[in-house]
Formats: structure tokens, C-alpha cells, sequence
């Protein structure tokens, strides 16, 4: 067991699909305090920058990065983030067994080494949204999540559930996104279901053009919902 020392990196692992990874423009950005914040590169710390989690050669802005900031400022911190997110991704390419899970469990187990993995933040589901997939959606996600925590260790971690755009019914790009409903309530169930959980809503925020991806304002708001969703578990333990 790696002793960690009081001022040490407390870790986020960001898992999901593209609106994790985060779309948002640069130059619609909000600026960002990353004195306080570190992501894990090439199994090492190093300062903040833009993409944080770079799954695509347009990889932008994600909500990850207010996040931090809040955190490291409430708590007098340095927050590390841990990019493990992959865009247009299903649930199912996230189940135990499948290379993005394993993945993401290796990137956690290796920033444990120099941090304390703090909570887990997920935002998956639009790849979902076809009628089918909604339904087995919640015990799927259940058993992923509970599956993580005890491959890693650690079964009380938090884990923050962020809901689906408004917007994702009247997106052109897939007729399907209309069922986006159910997923976000699925979502809620299983925050509510799942011990150390929270349900973050994504409701009143705003897309990109194209309707699907969350916009830079909107990622902003969104990763101070995730911080607040934290704190609000954290002062029930």
C-alpha cells in the first residue's frame, strides 16, 4: 500500500462517451484555474491543458475541468483527472471483460499509486437511446459500476451519474435520441439504487450545433453540478 501524504493528488476517474470526453470549443470557454489540477499522461502527472481527455483529433472542452478547479479550491487540494472516456460508445463496450472497461480499471489502479481516487464520474448513454437498449439499460449499469467499485478496491467510492441533454429528442443526427428519457430515467434509478451514488441533472443546458454535444457554457455549469452533486454525498459520510 502506497502511503500517500496529506497533500496529496485526490484523483477523479472520467469514464463515458463523447460528452465526457467533452466537445466543447475552446473559444467559447470559460476560463479555468489549473494551477490546483493534473492529469494522468503516459503514467505520470502532469499540469493541466487542453483536450483533457483526447479520444478524437476534435476533442475539446469537457466539464471535467470545472470540476476540478471547484474541488481543488473548496478542499485546498491538487485534483488529478484521470481520462478514460471514448466517444460514441455503449454501455455494453463498458462491461467488465470489454478493453475500455479494462482500460479505464488500469488507469485507476495506476493513479492510486501517487493519489486518493476520490469518486467516480460517468456520462454515457446516447448511444443507447435506441428502444431496445433502453430497457436493460439500468441493471446493466448497475452491475458495471458495482463491478468497478470491487475491482478496484474500493466499494464506497462515489459515483456521479450526470444526465442527458434537454436538447438530445430534437437532434437531427438520430432519430432514436428521442428516448433519451428513459436513459435519464434509468440513470436516476440506479443513482438511487446504488449506495454512494448521485443523479446529476443536465436539464436547462445547451448543445453545439449539432444538437448532440454539449456546448463550452453548458460543460462549464455541468462540472460545477458534478462538484456540487460530490460535496452534497460527502457531507452525508
Amino acid at each position: 500500500m502506497v502511503q500517500l501524504h496529506a497533500n496529496a493528488i485526490h484523483s477523479f476517474l472520467l469514464i463515458g462517451q463523447s460528452n465526457m470526453a467533452g466537445r466543447g470549443k475552446p473559444e467559447d470557454a470559460l476560463p479555468v484555474d489549473g494551477t490546483h489540477i493534473r492529469i494522468l499522461r503516459c503514467g505520470r502527472w502532469k499540469k493541466f491543458f487542453r483536450p483533457v481527455n483526447p479520444d478524437r483529433s476534435f476533442s475539446g472542452v469537457c466539464l471535467a475541468e470545472s470540476f476540478a478547479e471547484a474541488y481543488a479550491g473548496s478542499n485546498g487540494v491538487t485534483a488529478g483527472l484521470i481520462p478514460c472516456a471514448d466517444g460514441d460508445t455503449t454501455l455494453a463496450q463498458w462491461q467488465p471483460g470489454e478493453l475500455l472497461y479494462d482500460h479505464a480499471v488500469a488507469m485507476a489502479k495506476l493513479a492510486m499509486r501517487t493519489s486518493q481516487l476520490t469518486a467516480i464520474l460517468w456520462h454515457q448513454g446516447e448511444a443507447n437511446c435506441a428502444e431496445h437498449l433502453t430497457g436493460p439499460y439500468e441493471e446493466e449499469l448497475l452491475y458495471m459500476l458495482t463491478q468497478l467499485r470491487q475491482d478496484l478496491g474500493l466499494p464506497n467510492v462515489p459515483v456521479l451519474l450526470g444526465g442527458l441533454g434537454d436538447f438530445l429528442p430534437d437532434c437531427p443526427l438520430d432519430p432514436d435520441l428521442r428516448f433519451a428519457v428513459q436513459i435519464n430515467d434509468a440513470l436516476r434509478r440506479t443513482a438511487d439504487r446504488l449506495p454512494h451514488a448521485a443523479f446529476v441533472p443536465a436539464h436547462g443546458l445547451t448543445a453545439n450545433a449539432d444538437g448532440l454535444h454539449f456546448n463550452s457554457p453548458s460543460l462549464h455549469a455541468f462540472g460545477l453540478r458534478y462538484f456540487s452533486a460530490l460535496t452534497e454525498l460527502q457531507s452525508r459520510t
